[in-house]
């Protein structure tokens, strides 16, 4: 940290973006971190486009390395389960954790960005320089086109990461010079967001928990907020019965709530306006690589590999890409033709495997969760973990509540689903060897 260092462009002061701002700061690099979008600190949200973040441990574990976790939490809301909401009948909660005591976290996305963006202002060597849209990008040498309110804008750096998010410009860039591959697998479905507020100056519902609406080929979920309203998302196909399409007067809104949603209709005075004024959002896959172009130009967070968010991990596995950054940083001694090549190598089969799972979680949320073969599962499972400790540890509990690769995740699982499929096999043996001995006593006698 004591040599001078050239200065590393970062496009994007998202989450992703401002995370690796401080760490490079950290480094004793200088970073310039630009961004398309005025100061959001300065301006009016989006409207429908929040989505709670379910902040767990992969993305702890990354702001405790900037001293930011206990800032970030005190504003944060632990969901210990799932609630699950039937058509009919009272809801039914689903504890995460086999002790109860594990919990993901609901953040505000707005304000873990502000956080971060403000931990990055505030370190030296970092400018953040916002309206800056990239329009042209030279990955040989660094040189940056951008379209700003004042007009064109030329700059150059001798690094330059591209943490701006699914639609990133930087991958757009490589791409255009035939550097990159990509593939964009976009679901027949949708999001849209509604608003639950506060009921009598408290929480409508239970605050500790995430709630589901499963209902087969569709749901809706809800995240508490500090101002006790809940942010609830809709996650309906595209066209079809039952989809964003087949909606659009006030009076089908009510009608399809009321059978669907029918205990969300009386906490929700807004529903038709916020159904019918707020936009539906895509939901897709994004695969890109390489994720670096000659040590100078590299993707990291949704830029690479965005995916989609059922399982809670969008945010959080970005961070994580920001840890193992930092990591082959350290291991190359700083040289960047040789960290981003290991980089993408320890992180691209993690990135796919977060991506199947997230893929396979929707299914679950939607369709599985309200089944009693699947409750009873949850319950084998829970007391698995717990009669063996460290031994046996469900797919969840290692994705939310480790840091364990996401690749290791889905090998160790598998090898604790052979394990058991082979005693569940072995004791049906010896139960079918038990019961024919018993009936050839029978016989004999």
């Amino acid at each position: 940290m004591t040599a001078r260092r050239d200065e590393v462009a970062i496009i994007g002061a998202g989450m992703a973006g401002c995370l690796a701002a401080c760490f490079l700061a950290r480094r004793g690099y200088p970073v310039a971190l630009y961004e398309r979008r005025p100061d959001p600190r300065t301006g009016t949200a989006e409207r429908g486009r929040s989505i709670n973040l379910a902040l767990s441990e992969r993305g702890l574990d990354a702001l405790r390395r900037i001293g930011l976790a206990d800032q970030v939490m005190a504003d944060a809301l632990p969901m210990r389960g799932r609630m699950i909401h039937p058509v009919e009948g009272e809801p039914q909660f689903q504890s995460y954790s086999a002790a109860g005591d594990r919990a993901i976290n609901s953040i505000s996305r707005g304000a873990l960005n502000n956080a971060l963006l403000d931990a990055a202002a505030a370190l030296p060597g970092v400018r953040v320089v916002f309206d800056h849209r990239l329009v042209g990008l030279d990955p040989a040498d660094g040189s940056m086109s951008f379209d700003t309110p004042q007009g064109p804008v030329a700059a150059k750096a001798s690094v330059v990461l591209g943490a701006d998010g699914a639609g990133s410009a930087v991958r757009g860039q490589l791409l255009a010079h035939g550097l990159l591959r990509e593939s964009v697998d976009f679901l027949d479905y949708g999001y849209k967001e509604l608003t639950i507020p506060p009921l009598g100056g408290d929480f409508a519902l239970d605050e500790d928990a995430l709630h589901i609406w499963p209902r087969g080929t569709s749901m809706m979920i809800a995240l508490p907020n500090p101002d006790r309203s809940f942010t609830c998302t809709l996650f309906w196909p595209n066209e079809g019965a039952g989809s964003f399409a087949a909606l659009d007067d006030p009076a089908a809104i009510r009608a399809h709530f009321a059978e669907q949603y029918p205990d969300l209709v009386p906490l929700a005075p807004t529903l038709v306006d916020d159904y019918q004024h707020n936009p539906v959002g895509v939901l897709g896959t994004v695969r890109s690589t390489p994720w670096q172009v000659n040590g100078t130009v590299g993707l990291i967070g949704d830029a690479a590999h965005a995916i989609v968010p059922f399982y809670g991990q969008g945010a959080n596995c970005a961070f994580e890409d920001v840890v193992e950054l930092d990591r082959c940083l350290d291991e190359c001694a700083d040289e960047w033709t040789a960290a981003l090549p290991l980089f993408q190598r320890r992180r691209q089969e993690n990135a796919e495997a977060i991506a199947q799972m997230a893929l396979t979680n929707f299914v679950e949320m939607r369709d599985k969760v309200a089944s009693p073969v699947f409750q009873a599962r949850r319950r084998v499972e829970h007391a698995l973990e717990r009669a063996l400790p460290g031994r046996y540890v469900s797919q969840y509990e290692l994705v939310s509540f480790s840091t364990t690769p996401y690749a290791e995740v889905r090998r160790r699982v598998r090898r604790q689903h052979r394990v058991l499929g082979a005693v569940a096999a072995g004791a049906a043996l010896l139960l079918a060897g038990a019961v024919t001995a018993v009936l050839n006593r029978g016989r004999r006698a």
